[in-house]
């Protein structure tokens, strides 16, 4: 990450904003409804059940999230090195570099709809930015689970990457490849 800065804004959240870096992420995915969120945690266990993957870079977690009307894809991995032997199961997403507004979360990782509801509900209308349009234009951020990260507790070192542009900016959308192992 190249670039920090912080943004003033109403909501009470105060995100930090950087130019990411291009990154692969690879492992697990599903799609989830409203109904189904709850469900997310279980799609974390299957995935390190797996155990150590060769190729995986560093030691943080990252969920790749789309979101449309009908529920979210949700793919839960981590950075891995481009030649990575992967498991069949994996999907990967090559995520170019991209700038973010980036927002802590405190707390238990239930309470993460809160946090979501005021980055784009209050932070986002408030503050000159919109959100760079995803795969097909649609909406998309990252969950970043930190080193600090406790999975006993499902708290701590948690953080929501979203992928900004400054409103005045033409919306030329971020194009992923998406590759099922």
């Amino acid at each position: 990450m190249s670039t920090t800065t912080s943004t003033p804004n109403t909501s009470g959240l105060q995100p930090r904003l950087e130019d990411g870096r291009p990154m692969r992420i690879a492992g697990l995915r599903g799609h989830y409804t409203r109904e189904q969120i709850d469900q997310i945690p279980e799609q974390w266990k299957r995935l390190i059940a797996m155990g150590e993957i060769p190729g995986r870079v560093g030691r943080v977690e990252w969920a790749f999230v789309v979101m449309g009307p009908n529920g979210a894809d949700y793919l839960s991995g981590f950075e891995v090195e481009s030649d990575a032997n992967l498991p069949a199961q994996f999907v990967t997403v090559e995520v170019p570099a991209h700038r973010c507004a980036i927002f802590p979360h405190e707390g238990h990782v239930s309470r993460m709809r809160f946090t979501f509801n005021a980055i784009f509900n209050e932070w986002l209308p408030a503050s000159g930015y919109t959100v760079a349009p995803g795969p097909n234009g649609i909406p998309f951020c990252l969950e970043r689970y930190g080193e600090k990260f406790d999975p006993q507790t499902k708290s701590g070192d948690i953080e929501i990457w979203v992928p900004v542009l400054d409103r005045n900016e033409r919306a030329t959308p971020i194009y992923f490849q998406e590759t099922n192992r």
